[in-house]
């Protein structure tokens, strides 16, 4: 805990976890599992869930290199499978652009600060993945060294 000035004003610093891989290229042709949450896990999307995928779809549209190979919308968070090829912006943009579209979208900013990725190595992983995706994925826990067996 910091104390600042003669005030009893106290600053907690509080540290992100660094959650991205070190000395990757996240520009690298490959597959993207990406979750992004709704701040403070309100349901921002109940009902809304085809006015987000429309700004999934148009991202994908107008982003050369970017396509979708699965992706879910939930009603307090995303998942998707982003593939890039031959893409000119890396996952952190790709992400960036598609939040800040939804945001203005719906008229308000949802999101949680960053976003969780995984990027998938082989095609087991891809298929299970795929899978998680498509199966509740509210109430299942995210296992990733599963991904893998």
């Amino acid at each position: 805990m910091l104390v600042t000035g003669s005030a009893n004003y106290y600053v907690t610093m509080v540290r992100i976890k660094e959650i991205r891989l070190k000395k990757y290229n996240y520009r690298a042709d490959g597959y993207y599992f990406v979750t992004s949450v709704c701040d403070l896990r309100n349901n921002f999307f109940e009902g809304k869930e085809t006015q987000v995928e429309a700004e999934l779809k148009d991202l994908e549209q107008k982003t050369p290199g970017i396509k979708l190979d699965y992706y879910i919308v939930m009603p307090n968070h995303v998942h998707i499978i982003f593939v890039l090829q031959n893409s000119q912006l890396a996952l952190g943009e790709v992400v960036r652009r598609f939040k800040a579209k939804v945001s203005h979208s719906l008229g308000q900013n949802v999101w949680q600060p960053n976003f969780y990725e995984h990027v998938i190595r082989n095609e087991k992983a891809l298929k299970n993945i795929r899978e998680y995706i498509i199966n509740n994925p509210q109430e299942l826990l995210l296992k990733f060294d599963q991904f893998y067996k």
